[in-house]
């Protein structure tokens, strides 16, 4: 079989291993793959008998569950593209988004997620039952434009909308042979066979979880446990009940650890566990050297944005290694600096058959993410090392610069995320007075009580220079974040406006910023 759609994946396990198990559902519903083929052919008929077609978008909103993956296959089956929005988002963000997809229908996962059964109940939805759940569903729009259908793995099959856009939304188009292709390098870069147990923690509506947790998952014939929501006892339960893969953010795997020291364990007894993977986040050294110590295996790290289909780069490193690299390009992606500076930065470009084919409806924006070579723009800033790995050092309209000197987030959130009560910290740049911009950084800690803000700038102090250190550190239980567990630091100012407030004179670890 020629596979050129997602679902010829499913097809193809459904013929080699039909008794095999391919997910396990929020419930403990366990789903073979002849029965999850045979569930995505029901729900692609009774779509196309309620008016799908090819080139139609399918709006899904919704939260991690069996039906999310049938309804993308099924979306497939069909020539019509699926287009998964986080249920959480509030009703005037999905009905922008509603309206820029120009959907021919809407579905509601009202079995799993509360928020999507507001959501449907304001849409007037009807119920609909389906063999992998009892969902909402709206009428078919009668003037929805469908898109034009290509052959071959060309044609769009999802689109992504970016977290935190402002303004218009931006659909991010993936092609079935960009996900075809981050799927299948994702299983074969971490070893991914029929015998694996993944934990699906990372939503299904965000790149990483579908393509890296997903589509590899299908790929390798293994069996994917899915999680509506993330819950740090409920992933520790699962890893010491035998989960072999864990692909998750640095945010997860240090919520996963801060509930195991609560209950006693300072690591994770020996089991099954085989590969830990972290993305969409910088990791410093030590809390890396804490998490492979935790779960006893190494912690592999990767790059990538909505755009790429999650992956451009990925490590290899066995455990013990310090590199906090997110290592060398994965294989058939180019990867190249552009406008390199002194320090050997630049801004991160990339090329090949896991970048977008565009914005959904947006050339202009698509005219502009990309070079006259053909390369991405990725925003993102870098230096690549001599062994060829990448460094992510920023994005570069988070750049602060201060006293005359760039400061990059990432190396002061690593500096205080080696302090052994924060879990995560945020660091940004807010103008100030004489064009200059002070650095304010956002720990959550496992007990703000008994850390204060004074002994985290002390701990800064001690490994930043003084221009680098922030002007206010705020302490917090939790911080702003999306449902793939990313910090929204566009949120920060707002959210913490009143701590921001009181107090707003002190200074950094020096008052006016010099190189050290």
């Amino acid at each position: 079989m020629t596979t050129t759609r997602l679902h010829h994946l499913l097809d193809a396990q459904r013929a080699a291993r039909p008794d095999a198990t391919a997910l396990i559902d929020h419930d403990g519903t366990r789903h073979s793959y002849v029965r999850l083929a045979d569930a995505v052919d029901r729900i692609a008929a009774d779509l196309a008998a309620r008016g799908l077609g090819p080139g139609d978008r399918l709006l899904i909103v919704a939260e991690n569950c069996a039906a999310l993956a049938g309804l993308i296959l099924a979306a497939s089956r069909l020539d019509a593209i699926g287009v998964p929005v986080n249920a959480r988002m509030t009703d005037h963000e999905l009905r922008r988004i509603a309206q820029h997809t120009d959907a021919r229908l809407t579905v509601f996962l009202s079995n799993v997620s509360p928020p999507a059964a507001s959501h449907a109940g304001t849409a007037g939805a009807a119920p609909w039952a389906t063999p992998l759940g009892d969902l909402h569903i709206t009428g078919a729009i009668p003037a929805a434009t469908p898109e034009p259908v290509v052959s071959g793995s060309g044609q769009v099959a999802v689109i992504l909308y970016t977290t935190g856009s402002t303004g218009t939304p931006k659909g991010v188009m993936l092609s079935h042979a960009n996900l075809l292709f981050g799927g299948q390098t994702s299983a074969r870069m971490r070893g991914m066979t029929s015998d694996d147990l993944i934990l699906g923690v990372l939503p299904m509506t965000h790149v990483f979880g579908l393509t890296s947790m997903t589509v590899a998952s299908l790929a390798a014939g293994a069996t994917l446990r899915l999680f509506p929501r993330f819950s740090a006892a409920a992933v520790l339960e699962a890893l010491q009940a035998g989960a072999s893969v864990l692909p998750a953010v640095p945010q997860m795997h240090a919520l996963v650890m801060a509930e195991a020291a609560a209950r006693g364990l300072d690591r994770l007894p020996a089991g099954r566990l085989r590969y830990v993977s972290s993305g969409a986040a910088p990791l410093d050294p030590d809390w890396k050297r804490r998490a492979e110590a935790f779960y006893g295996v190494a912690l592999q790290n990767g790059y990538g944005l909505t755009e790429t289909t999650a992956g451009v780069t990925l490590t290899t490193n066995p455990p013990g290694v310090p590199d906090v690299s997110v290592g060398p390009a994965l294989p058939g992606v180019e990867l190249r600096l552009r406008n390199v500076g002194p320090d050997g930065v630049g801004e991160i470009q990339t090329r090949g058959p896991h970048v977008m084919p565009g914005y959904f409806r947006n050339p202009e924006a698509t005219a502009a993410a990309f070079d006259s070579d053909g390369f991405l723009c990725t925003g993102d800033l870098g230096r690549i090392d001599a062994a060829g790995n990448l460094q992510v050092v920023g994005r570069a309209r988070e750049l602060i610069i201060r006293g005359g000197f760039n400061i990059y987030p990432p190396e002061v959130e690593a500096a205080l995320n080696d302090h052994p009560r924060v879990i995560q910290t945020a660091v940004i740049g807010r103008k100030i007075a004489g064009g200059n911009e002070e650095v304010l950084a956002f720990c959550q800690t496992d007990d703000p009580t008994g850390t204060s803000e004074n002994d985290l700038r002390q701990h800064a102090a001690a490994r930043l220079s003084a221009y680098k250190c922030p002007s206010r550190i705020i302490v917090t239980t939790a911080l702003p974040t999306s449902p793939n567990g990313k910090i929204l630091k566009q949120q920060l100012i707002e959210t913490f406006r009143e701590e921001l407030e009181d107090g707003n004179d002190r200074q950094g670890c020096a008052r006016s910023p010099t190189a050290t």
